[in-house]
């Protein structure tokens, strides 16, 4: 396919925790796969699942190595781009970015996790409001920060979610504050569902069928599991499981937030906004949604199903 006919990046992502231009220092190989989620999606729980389907029980190193996170800042970027090049098996990345900020590669395939807002939304607040000072000067203070410093957590969720629901960090955004947008994020990839290598699972559909939804991954991604292997790979990718083994399945153990792994690994549950927004609040979401996404696409983003 002419490279016309492909995602072009036409923005920069930069702030606090993001900086995509780091992309530039890495070199694709055929088959790389890309787990691309906003944020709070089921991330860590794909990332988690791609290794289960390349490597089974023994995988090379916590997830955070095998899987790493090129675009976020805080972390030299050497170190990373030297031990992606060292692996000698199948490689699997880790992007938060927007598909308009991020380059796009034809020999690469791209696994898009997608979920609900308010969902989103509280499992953000949990990760956000747990950081630890060490986190927040990390994120702040790590020279090349471009833009403002990521504030503190406000005390009440709902604080936090007239911000998050209605205010862009960025100015093409209109959501997502004081992070990224959520629904930019979807849109991006959602003009480019058609293409051959790219993905959507829904975090809706991985509660559903678990099992199911890990075969229909590691199709895409031409992965052979034998048939006798499937009911016990399916048990290692359980939020139960991948609790047991939290620092290892956690980005960096777990450190950046206080009570660690746990915090991180919370509930793996949806509705927990519910008794926390009330009617006005998911209004003023249900109306960004509207404004910003097609039909199909808004339709998806709650409630999963077939792309």
């Amino acid at each position: 396919m002419p490279a016309t006919q492909l995602p072009q990046r036409t923005r920069t992502y930069q702030n606090h925790h993001l900086d995509g231009t780091r992309w530039d220092r890495f070199t694709p190989r055929d088959g790389d796969i890309v787990v691309a989620t906003a944020y709070k999606a089921g991330t860590t729980w794909m990332q988690t699942i791609v290794s289960i389907l390349l490597f089974g029980d023994s995988p090379p190193g916590p997830i955070g190595d095998v899987c790493p996170w090129i675009g976020v800042r805080g972390h030299p970027i050497e170190p990373i781009i030297e031990a992606l090049e060292a692996q000698t098996h199948r490689r699997s990345i880790k992007s938060h970015t927007a598909l308009d900020g991020l380059p796009f590669y034809p020999q690469a395939k791209y696994v898009y996790v997608g979920r609900h807002g308010p969902d989103v939304f509280m499992s953000l607040w949990n990760h956000y409001s747990n950081y630890t000072d060490e986190a927040m000067e990390r994120f702040n203070d790590t020279p090349g920060r471009v833009g403002e410093a990521l504030p503190r957590a406000p005390d009440d969720p709902r604080t936090l979610w007239q911000s998050w629901a209605t205010r862009g960090w960025f100015p093409w955004e209109g959501d997502g504050w004081p992070f990224w947008s959520l629904l930019h994020h979807v849109r991006t990839w959602w003009e480019w569902r058609h293409l051959d290598n790219v993905l959507f699972v829904h975090f809706n559909d991985l509660l559903a069928d678990l099992e199911g939804e890990m075969r229909r991954v590691a199709a895409f991604l031409e992965i052979d599991v034998p048939e006798a292997e499937w009911p016990a790979r399916a048990e290692l990718a359980t939020f139960d499981a991948m609790k047991e083994r939290g620092e290892r399945v956690v980005p960096g153990g777990g450190a950046a937030f206080e009570g660690g792994a746990d915090t991180f690994l919370h509930k793996g549950t949806n509705g927990r906004w519910k008794g926390v927004l009330d009617d006005a609040d998911l209004a003023l979401w249900q109306a960004n949604v509207e404004r910003q996404l097609p039909p199909a696409c808004a339709h998806w983003l709650e409630h999963g199903g077939p792309v």
